[in-house]
């Protein structure tokens, strides 16, 4: 075991390694700086002609054959498109020389290609876009050498995790620490347990080290390209091994939420699919490579205490043993299952229950052993005071309580409310207290009670039980629904003092009843036999009884309810007890992977979505959204809701309308004239006729229309990087390339592009900006008529929503609107995303530049979510249209639409909205900008009122976008509990347009989260903020 216990470096200096590169490669380097490495020698070759070029110098413990293999290995991976550090052939087509060190002991140096970019080592957080490109970089080289076979695979190595416990053991002494040392010990006996029940786990060529360490990373520039370097390790070895390997170096990366890594572990799957054995053993093979990494790195610092590169790793490698066994392992083994979506096979059943010796045996509850007697199942003897297989002695009518994100029990925030659960309980048990026989109401198995959720909050909520909730109206016995051992724990603070009845069962498997009275004693038990009572319950005393019933697979606590990121964990490793009360069992809670997988499977790649691995929303309320776990994000991009979700008196408009009439507005109805008319007060005076449609591009078509037909000509002027829409006129004059690469070399002849006046990246950006773009505007309009393209209309967000809330230079459209008028033309206000009192000061966006536009286009905010648009403009323009022929839209100006829109507007008047736009605006503006004081990577804070705009920068005078830093913080403040999103050309302006009755608190939380996650990014990308 010499061998693997440490390797001394080769004795190579810096001068040395010039002089090597100089005889045996034909390198002239003129500078050489020496990489890291445990066991080898790397120096980085600074050549002549100003190219770069890795010398690596192997270690003498290895011999010919195991260097060939690293090189045929690395050829396997490029032939299969696997981005690799490849090996530098000689111009004779060696690629291997043999050399001297200092100390006379010969080696074998080859040189290899240089990789420009940063080790993913340095990163401090890696977000799940990276951790997946990770995860299919491992699962790509994984595929590559499935069939690779060599001489030199067969070799042995202390990185072999077949031979980890091995490895492992003999190096413990070398951990001076006394505890970490117990710690590693007890997680080696635990790891080495939990394999010896899984079956055969494939065997094939495997890398061994695919690792943060031996992956570069493109930078900022080149943010999807990743390279892998170092074969070293190359070997034969478990399939399953490399992506251990692979994770266990990522939980360096994860902020204390080592389930993270498992989006890698995904991806591997993709590349390559593992086996259900393989699913079972990955996390103790991944506690087994951080005790391998713990304990070579204290015995390579035992025999080195100089190398530097050992001494500045091993910290790490502590964060990833912490990380690994952060968790018990059951958890981690279920939570592996559940993420991959691998349910464990048969074989494997089989295999545990023909193995004694290494099957889960039952305990009492405090984890002391009980006797295992075979596969449980329901006696075939007759039950005595039971119903068969039942907790209870006779049928009992319970009442389903559902509290989840979906529940109408939970409508118009009556999740919020303080004693909102007790009350509903109470309610419900008051209303079948008049029913004949036993009654009851329960919460089932692991359905979200959204009652116990929280706003604001960087944690996920315990929402989710794993057992089973009943109170009866009556005294209730419960019974044991099968043979087994009772047990009675203390009671401790994690159960409240209540006292605990355990009957565990011959298979293991563990049925927990908290709230009984009348006791039995503990010890066996048959089927039948009386376990406690529970006491009745009624509108005022509520006596419930809690029923968890847990797997023979789980061998640490299960709370009764949880939540976060190993809720998917706990029902893996639970049983729905709904049975033993004749109940039917649960059908499977939403899984936001499947819901994807399923969306994909029915929907276009075109159609943009937020998120590698999103939440599954579904519910809102006000400016939070709550996911199917019944955790709040607040939301900062939904100006769909302007009001909020699920508004109430917007909900109740709907249901009422529906309930009299719903037509098309070719029939006679009051609302549309009521709707028209309200709209009509909040519009410009003179502006006296709207026009109905059902959307934002809808609206924009029907404005260029209007424009034709009130003009008698066709050019359109938009501005550069502006979006306006998908439909064909929509999409005409929309210029961003963003949206559509391809925007400002595919449009008609009759859209002409104007500058954009952005006052932080346009051409003008200084004083009196506005005059020099519309001089600019001036000479266009006066070429265009000289072509015989006289303009027909100039069409601009009153505020640059695309560009992220970015105001116009003062004066701006005063200028231009005058001189399009002029010209002949008309002016179209987009305020599809801007108006409706979102900018802070009136209704419309364009009050900011004190104008008043020909024609506005309006949608987004109208219905709150649904869909409704409009065109207001005047009677003479709107009139022209009749020229051309009827208008006329199916479901626009609707008595539904109309009605929904009018509750809109009666809201935002009742709830103050354009105040608290004011308000909470200002405030917003200023703690980001306060944010922007100390953090350089903010390089201007856009906007006004709740449509702001926060830019990242690498430098603020040369205004390098940040457009990856930008992606990783909306993937972290996702983590936090806020939903932001990217916006501009370049994606690296964080868009805030939140719901307008967002308040100060949520304000708070989100500055709070930025502040963290800002610092995060910047380490996460060191050389860019260098």
């Amino acid at each position: 075991m010499e061998a693997l216990a440490g390797l001394r470096r080769p004795n190579i200096t810096v001068e040395l390694a010039q002089t090597i590169a100089q005889q045996y490669f034909g390198v002239t380097a003129v500078s050489v700086t020496e990489l890291g490495s445990n066991q080898d020698r790397n120096f980085l070759l600074h050549e002549l002609d100003g190219k770069q070029s890795v010398l690596k110098i192997d270690n003498a413990a290895f011999p010919l054959v195991e260097i060939e293999v690293q090189n045929d290995a690395l050829g396997a991976c490029v032939a299969a498109g696997v981005p690799v550090a490849n090996v530098i052939r000689g111009t004779d087509g060696v690629a291997i020389r043999t050399i001297v060190d200092i100390d006379g002991t010969e080696h074998f140096a080859r040189r290899f290609q240089f990789v420009p970019g940063t080790s993913l080592l340095d990163a401090q957080y890696l977000s799940a876009v990276m951790m997946q490109q990770v995860g299919t970089l491992s699962g790509k080289a994984s595929a590559a050498l499935k069939n690779f076979a060599h001489p030199g695979l067969h070799r042995s190595t202390q990185w072999d995790l077949r031979r980890a416990v091995e490895v492992s053991e003999s190096l413990l002494d070398s951990i001076d620490d006394g505890a970490r040392r117990e710690r590693v010990r007890a997680a080696l006996k635990a790891a080495q347990r939990i394999l010896g029940q899984v079956g055969e786990l494939p065997v094939q060529a495997v890398h061994g080290d695919i690792t943060d360490d031996n992956i570069m990373w493109g930078g900022p520039q080149q943010s999807e390209q990743l390279t892998l370097l170092d074969f070293g390790d190359v070997s034969t070895g478990w399939r399953v091994a490399e992506l251990a390997t692979t994770l266990s170096s990522l939980l360096q990366h994860t902020a204390e939420r080592p389930l993270d890594v498992l989006v890698a572990a995904r991806a591997f799957h993709q590349q390559q699919a593992l086996t259900s054995s393989e699913v079972s053993a990955l996390w103790p093979l991944v506690v087994l490579r951080a005790c391998v990494l713990v304990t070579s790195g204290a015995k390579q610092l035992e025999l080195e205490a100089d190398n530097d590169y050992a001494a500045e790793r091993i910290e790490g490698e502590w964060r990833i043993f912490d990380e690994a066994t952060r968790y018990p392992l059951d958890v981690m083994r279920a939570a592996t299952r559940a993420a991959l979506h691998v349910q464990i096979s048969e074989t494997e059943l089989a295999e545990q229950a023909a193995n004694p010796s290494t099957q889960t045996s039952g305990n009492d509850g405090q984890g002391r052993t009980v006797a295992d007697s075979g596969p449980f199942s329901f006696p075939k003897k007759k039950r005595l005071k039971a119903l068969e297989g039942s907790l209870l002695e006779a049928p009992v009518t319970l009442h389903r309580l559902d509290f989840s994100a979906e529940s109408p029990l939970m409508d118009d925030g009556v999740w919020l409310e303080k004693g909102a659960e007790q009350r509903l309980i109470r309610e419900k048990l008051a209303s079948i207290a008049e029913e004949s026989g036993e009654q009851g109401v329960y919460f089932p198995y692991a359905r979200e009670r959204l009652t116990r959720s929280r706003v604001n909050s960087v944690d996920a909520p315990s929402t989710i039980p794993f057992g089973l909730e009943a109170y009866f109206t009556s005294r209730t016995r419960f019974f044991a629904p099968f043979d087994g051992v009772v047990s009675l724990p203390p009671t401790t603070m994690e159960t409240k003092d209540e006292q605990q009845v355990v009957l565990t069962a011959n298979d293991g498997t563990r049925l927990i009843l908290e709230g009984l009275t009348k006791l039995p004693h503990a010890g066996t038990v048959s089927a039948g036999e009386l376990l406690g009572r529970v006491a009745s319950s009624d509108s005022v005393n509520l006596n419930r009884v809690r029923i968890l019933w847990v797997s023979s697979r789980a061998t640490s606590r299960i709370p009764f309810v949880g939540g976060g990121e190993l809720a998917p964990a706990y029902e893996q490793l639970t049983i729905d007890p709904a049975p033993l009360l004749g109940l039917p069992r649960e059908e499977e809670r939403p899984d936001a992977a499947i819901e994807q997988d399923r969306r994909n499977r029915v929907s276009s790649s075109a159609q943009e979505r937020y998120y590698v691995n999103p939440p599954e929303f579904e519910r809102g309320w006000k400016h939070h959204l709550v996911d199917t776990n019944g955790r709040t994000y607040v939301d900062l991009v939904n100006n769909v809701a302007g009001l909020g979700h699920s508004h109430p008196k917007v909900t109740a408009a709907a249901q009422k309308q529906l309930s009299l009439l719903n037509t098309n507005s070719r029939f006679l109805y009051r609302q549309l004239a009521e709707y028209s008319e309200r709209l009509i007060e909040k519009a410009p005076n003179s502006l006296d006729t709207v026009l109905f449609v059902n959307s934002g591009t809808e609206a924009v078509d029907l404005a260029l229309r209007l424009a034709w037909a009130a003009t008698g000509r066709k050019t359109i002027i938009s501005l550069r990087e502006a979006y306006h829409g998908w439909s064909i006129g929509a999409d005409a004059v929309t210029t961003s390339t963003y949206d559509k690469p391809n925007a400002l070399n595919s449009r008609p002849d009759w859209v002409h592009v104007a500058d954009v006046p952005n006052p932080l990246r346009g051409k003008h950006t200084g004083p009196d900006a506005e005059t020099y773009y519309a001089t600019e505007l001036a000479d266009t309009l006066k070429q265009l008529d000289a072509q015989g393209k006289p303009v027909a209309g100039f069409i601009c967000e009153s505020v640059l929503g695309n560009a992220g809330g970015v105001l116009l230079p003062e004066g701006y459209l005063r200028e231009v609107y005058a001189k399009v008028r002029g010209a002949g033309g008309l002016s179209i206000a987009d305020e599809v995303q801007v108006g409706f009192g979102r900018m802070g000061q009136g209704f419309w966006g364009f009050n900011l530049q004190g104008v008043r536009p020909d024609i506005i286009t309006i949608a987004k905010p109208m219905g709150n979510g649904f869909p409704i648009g409009a065109v207001i403009t005047t009677r003479a323009i709107a009139e022209s249209l009749g020229n051309e022929g009827m208008f006329f839209s199916s479901a626009g100006g609707s008595p539904l639409s109309c009605a929904v829109g009018l509750a809109v507007l009666d809201a935002m008047d009742e709830d103050k909205i354009l105040e608290n736009v004011t308000e909470v605006g200002d405030y917003f503006k200023e703690r980001l900008e306060a944010l922007m004081a100390k953090h350089p990577l903010i390089g201007f804070v856009h906007g006004a009122g709740l449509y702001l705009g926060v830019e990242l920068v690498r430098d603020r005078e040369t205004l390098e976008p940040a457009k990856e830093e930008t992606m990783e913080v909306c993937e972290r403040m996702l983590n936090l509990g806020v939903i932001v999103q990217p916006t501009s050309e370049r994606q690296n302006v964080l868009k805030i347009k939140p719901p307008l009755c967002i308040d100060r608190e949520s304000v708070d939380f989100v500055i709070d989260a930025f502040d963290q996650v800002l610092s995060e990014v910047v380490a996460t990308f060191p050389p860019a903020h260098a």
